[in-house]
């Protein structure tokens, strides 16, 4: 087959050599391109694919993916995760991981401090109902175990004494559920086996 040639002065080119040349310099710039994105994403995120993380309010949730998605016209880094206890998928801004409170599982030593703290008797409980609701739905928003820990001691404690309402007697399950499954992936245990260990903990 020939090739077409075209004369420009005393210079004579080759179509076919120079579409070739354009593609890969088209291809060069595209991995370029590529590899400086997955450079930016290295640096802005401490997590990856696999990584158990906890998500405030919604608990242990595990990495499935990081990619680059399109919301409301901005493009940028997502966290896609699915959370261990309903296998509900989130998507996390890379770049807002830290603000929104995404956090590693605490490691097995921790765990002992958790366990002195629901031992606790605990301080003073807030006597109006909606102050002392909204205090402890503050402390499980956090994402510190160790807030969400309190919670769980001081309504049990509560529990023991009278009849909780039923906005708090929830509250008391969504702190006991975090606590055991995160619990549960620092011992290497089944969330039973978690549970179990911190209904003996709150009775005893």
């Amino acid at each position: 087959m020939l090739k077409k040639v075209v004369s420009k002065g005393n210079k004579t080119v080759s179509k076919a050599k120079t579409k070739g040349a354009k593609k890969v310099a088209t291809s060069t710039s595209s991995k370029a391109v590529k590899s400086k994105s997955q450079e930016k994403l290295r640096k802005k995120s401490k997590f990856k694919v696999g990584d158990y993380l906890i998500y405030p309010i919604h608990g242990v949730g595990r990495i499935t993916a990081v990619s680059m998605q399109k919301v409301l016209g901005k493009s940028q880094h997502y966290y896609e995760m699915e959370i261990q206890n309903n296998k509900m998928k989130v998507m996390v801004p890379v770049e807002n991981a830290s603000s929104i409170g995404l956090r590693s599982i605490i490691a097995k030593k921790e765990v002992k401090k958790v366990v002195l703290l629901l031992k606790e008797e605990g301080g003073e409980i807030e006597e109006d109902w909606k102050l002392r609701y909204q205090n402890n739905m503050n402390k499980i928003k956090s994402g510190s175990i160790y807030s969400v820990a309190e919670v769980c001691r001081d309504l049990y404690r509560r529990a023991c004494a009278r009849e909780l309402s039923l906005m708090e007697r929830r509250l008391y399950e969504s702190a006991y559920k975090l606590i055991s499954s995160e619990v549960a992936l620092s011992n290497e245990l089944s969330i039973e086996e978690a549970g179990n260990m911190i209904s003996e903990v709150l009775a005893g």
